[in-house]
């Protein structure tokens, strides 16, 4: 008669939903983004605006998906952002991507808007921008910029520092960019 050991109390069995691998938050919040980004940019392109942005994450109360739209020549209002909502929300449950419950907000992308693609800085060449980069850029070297944007061309933009000079910053060392709004 052979003798085994007992090692565990009792078997342990993880069940994770289909489809849903495990990963870290921050690798889901950017593969939904990455997924959302795709399937809602032309829906809302549809309605006559543009998806400026979006951002899934946790806050207190739970999960979720929000969406910065605009519109060419005007101010986005409630009635914009309703007729986003309505228009996106039956692809979100077709596709069924994002693991758990999450509220959808739509909003205008405010007055400190991001700044994500060419086009967004084209719009605001001029105005006075805040800039963070992946790392230092420039000399002397730094990872914040606030200033105005002077030029955008096929691989970045320049910014001239009040009292630092003007720095070129390519796209691909952009983290993080909006327009500062001036009172």
């Amino acid at each position: 008669m052979k003798h085994f050991e007992k090692w565990a109390a009792c078997p342990l069995f993880v069940f994770l939903e289909t489809g849903f691998p495990l990963m870290s938050e921050k690798n889901l919040k950017q593969t939904v983004e990455e997924r959302a980004l795709a399937l809602l940019e032309p829906i809302v392109a549809g309605e006559g605006l543009e998806l400026v942005d979006l951002e899934f994450l946790r806050e207190r109360e739970g999960w979720v998906l929000r969406l910065f739209i605009d519109k060419p020549g005007g101010r986005v209002g409630l009635d914009e952002c309703t007729q986003v909502s309505r228009a996106v929300d039956p692809s979100l449950d077709v596709e069924d991507f994002i693991p758990h419950e999450y509220n959808l907000e739509v909003s205008s992308p405010g007055v400190d808007r991001p700044l994500r693609k060419p086009a967004h800085f084209e719009r605001v060449k001029g105005q006075k921008v805040k800039v963070k980069t992946f790392g230092p850029v420039g000399e002397p070297p730094r990872k914040n910029f606030t200033g105005t944007l002077t030029e955008v061309a096929g691989d970045g933009i320049s910014v001239e520092v009040e009292g630092a000079g003007t720095f070129h910053i390519l796209f691909k060392d952009i983290a993080k960019a909006n327009l500062e709004f001036q009172f």
